[in-house]
């Protein structure tokens, strides 16, 4: 998907209507603004694809609809004999939810990766520039009269001098401003960054979630396409809706067929693959293979780590994984695994025809598999 794509992707998360599994962490989340003390900062962690971002634009919606009210939480939320919210649901028909999908409300910034304007492409990283512009929105008076609020999208993006930058605004915190920090991996992210800001985990849903959440995103997809997506995210929907959009599920079934003569290889089957790899508009069929190559490649050291078997998601899968395993030793699938990541990041760097690429992971694979 293009990078204008994205920004108009219906299923973005500042346009999520709900959000499933995570109710411990709105509720965490509410019980902080009733209380009177809402932390300025507040690190939101987790798996990639699991919902924080969700998450972050549920709360800052919430911050915006009702932030008129900071200084007296408690008495503005509800009106008399109302019970307290349990979540934080807004309609879509909402002002403040119609702004903030239209990325149209002046109390909410968003600090992501920017267009490199020279390219047209998305930058790599979040760089000092894209943090500066929080100083300045934060100075400001907040439009409406209650809370600014900031979502960093995210912090594991950001290069070393956009790290420092926004330390420094954690160290001076404005008033009635609300800074929401998105990390994947926070343990990668300054101490300093960490210790100043309120925690809040999310873990990895389970396979049923997973699947309730691609059915009501996905309405159109079939039932058992659902239950596969889900095995294949490990608990991300967000990985899940990714791997929908690109066709993961076919290619990973093929992937597997590819597999299972290890250490032999079916090359008249390989070139097939590599060749509808190759083309055009396979592209994100391409990418798909490649992440699930690695995901595999993941299981199989757990599986030789642990020597219990990984759950069977395509058929005759559990016993390919059985026999590699016992063949050879987990520092040696964790040498391969190392080995097929520098492959693709050097063909990455290089730009190799994809159908290359693929012939040469096999046969790193063939020959791993032989000893």
């Amino acid at each position: 998907m293009s990078d204008e794509a994205l920004s108009q992707d219906p299923l973005h998360p500042r346009r999520t209507t709900d959000l499933l599994g995570h109710a411990a962490a709105e509720a965490n989340l509410l019980d902080a603004y009733r209380s009177g003390r809402l932390p300025h900062a507040w690190l939101i962690s987790g798996p990639k694809g699991i919902g924080k971002a969700t998450l972050a634009f549920r709360f800052a919606r919430f911050l915006l609809a009702e932030g008129g009210q900071a200084d007296e939480p408690a008495a503005g939320l509800f009106g008399p004999g109302d019970a307290p919210q349990e979540n934080l649901d807004m309609a879509p028909d909402n002002p403040v939810f119609r702004r903030v999908a239209a990325e149209g409300h002046a109390d909410l910034l968003t600090v992501e990766r920017s267009v490199n304007e020279r390219t047209g492409k998305l930058r790599g990283e979040i760089s000092v520039e894209d943090v500066r512009k929080l100083p300045g929105f934060f100075s400001l008076t907040a439009a409406e009269g209650g809370y600014r609020v900031a979502i960093v999208d995210s912090a594991d993006e950001m290069n070393r001098h956009a790290a420092n930058a926004l330390l420094k605004i954690l160290e001076e915190p404005p008033a009635r401003a609300v800074l929401l920090i998105i990390a994947n991996a926070p343990g990668g992210l300054l101490p300093t960054i960490r210790s100043r800001c309120r925690r809040l985990t999310l873990r990895p849903l389970d396979d049923a979630t997973v699947a309730e959440v691609l059915r009501r995103r996905l309405p159109e997809t079939e039932p058992a396409e659902l239950a596969t997506l889900a095995k294949l995210a490990e608990g991300s929907p967000g990985r899940a809706i990714s791997l929908a959009r690109l066709g993961g599920v076919a290619v990973y079934r093929d992937l597997i067929d590819l597999l299972k003569p290890l250490p032999e290889l079916d090359f008249a089957a390989l070139h097939a693959f590599g060749d509808k790899l190759g083309r055009r508009e396979n592209q994100p069929a391409f990418q798909a293979m490649i992440d699930l190559l690695s995901w595999w490649l993941t299981r199989l050291v757990r599986f030789a780590a642990a020597a219990s078997p990984p759950p069977e998601i395509a058929g005759g899968e559990g016993a390919l994984a059985q026999r590699l395993s016992q063949g050879r030793g987990l520092d040696r699938w964790l040498e391969v695994w190392e080995k097929v990541c520098r492959l693709v990041e050097r063909a990455d760097s290089i730009n190799l025809d994809r159908k290359q690429v693929v012939l040469n992971v096999f046969t790193a694979l063939s020959r791993a598999a032989k000893g």
